[in-house]
């Protein structure tokens, strides 16, 4: 008779398994020729694994809708890497569990080696366009936060109107964003390693105008410049979150140093340029 916690244990890997088969099989549909074929035998072996373990519970389980239905977003917002590298995240829990019911069930570790193997071997063949281009993102990214949270919470002060700040901070990150897409065109297409430096603008460019429509929202929807200017250092912050979690899945680096630096640099930027405003108002006369 199997120890009811190995079992316990068992049917959660094959829950996952299930789970996880479902999930890279609708990645393969909707996968270009050579990322499909590879993400179909990720699901194929998912599905194998899971049939394995239906010989200890004697059953096969429903996958997780709400699952499913998370990284079916995740991926068609951030991309294959960003899926397969966040549902990889679970894995060294997952081989201690291996290793717990191992004396139970001699087939464990086995599994556990071979799907190892598989894996590696499948998810370094995924090709994820996004992830060529990701240093132009974050230079959009972090160009349009530094930047434009610093201009917003000076023209909050200087102008003291939020329609009258919206107006020039849209103005204000249009141009910018048409310059920051210019300047990685002309840098990428004299890089003589860039082979598309048209895409590296682009990429650059809805970055960049991305973060300016988040910073801009509260200007456009709350009266008070001050109350507007919290809900854009939070809207900030939010972004800030965002990105340098997908950067971290992608890259496969430490979260917490990286949203760190970013919050004190985008939130500092923004503190000095409040006060060079709240100068300027002072020192002008100018009231709006």
């Amino acid at each position: 008779m199997m120890n009811k916690d190995v079992l316990e244990t068992i049917k959660t890997m094959q829950l996952n398994e299930v789970t996880e088969h479902v999930i890279y099989a609708h990645m393969a549909r909707h996968a270009g020729k050579e990322n499909a074929s590879v993400l179909a035998k990720i699901s194929a072996e998912e599905g194998r694994h899971a049939e394995i373990w239906s010989r200890y519970t004697g059953c096969m389980p429903k996958p997780n809708g709400l699952k499913i239905l998370f990284y079916r977003i995740c991926g068609l917002l951030f991309g294959l890497t960003f899926v397969i590298n966040l549902m990889e995240t679970g894995e060294e829990k997952a081989q201690v569990e291996y290793a717990r019911i191992a004396e139970d069930v001699p087939e464990a570790l086995k599994i556990y080696a071979e799907e190892e193997e598989h894996e590696r071997e499948l998810i370094a063949m995924v090709d994820d366009e996004r992830l060529k281009y990701i240093s132009s993102m974050v230079l959009g990214i972090n160009d349009a936060l530094v930047e434009l949270t610093g201009a917003l919470a000076g023209f909050t002060f200087a102008l003291g109107n939020s329609t009258v700040i919206c107006m020039a901070g849209f103005i204000t990150g249009s141009a910018a964003t048409l310059s920051m897409a210019a300047s990685e065109y002309l840098a990428k297409k004299n890089d003589p390693g860039e082979h598309h430096p048209l895409k590296a603008a682009v990429y650059t460019g809805i970055a960049y105008m991305f973060a300016v429509c988040m910073l801009l929202v509260p200007y456009a929807f709350i009266s008070s410049p001050l109350a507007a200017l919290a809900g854009c250092l939070v809207n900030a912050a939010i972004v800030i979150m965002l990105f340098t979690f997908y950067v971290s899945v992608v890259r496969k680096e430490p979260f917490t140093p990286a949203f760190r630096e970013m919050i004190c640099i985008s939130f500092g930027v923004a503190a000095l340029s409040f006060l060079i405003g709240w100068g300027a108002q002072k020192v002008l006369g100018i009231s709006m």
